[in-house]
């Protein structure tokens, strides 16, 4: 398997890191499109939504915590977005489940 994001969580390919637990982890985008942007992974290798099975319901309720915990270290009380990507016209490019958090500027809807 050739996923750049299993290879971020060995420890393999270098991430600026923001948060990490058993499930988790967080990091900073390396093309970001607002001042805040990170990507929340599961630490299991889960391809997209798609593919989300019920035991994968406690990683995802963590996904959602960390986010949480993020959002108020980062100070984001005044809204951010999150954006799940699936599949090919999804626009998902990383065929790993992971959580785009955009945030510190006014976001405007449809992004594009």
């Amino acid at each position: 398997m050739d996923c750049v994001f299993c290879e971020i969580v060995k420890g393999n390919i270098l991430s600026e890191k923001i948060y990490e637990d058993e499930y988790v982890l967080a990091f900073k985008d390396l093309k970001p499109q607002a001042p805040v942007h990170f990507l929340v992974i599961p630490k299991k290798h889960i391809k997209n939504a798609l593919e989300i099975k019920e035991e994968d319901k406690d990683i995802l309720y963590n996904v959602f915590l960390s986010i949480q915990k993020i959002a108020k270290e980062l100070d984001l009380k005044d809204g951010f977005r999150v954006v799940n990507n699936c599949g090919e016209d999804g626009g998902q490019t990383v065929l790993h489940l992971h959580f785009h958090v955009l945030g510190k500027r006014k976001l405007n809807w449809p992004p594009g």
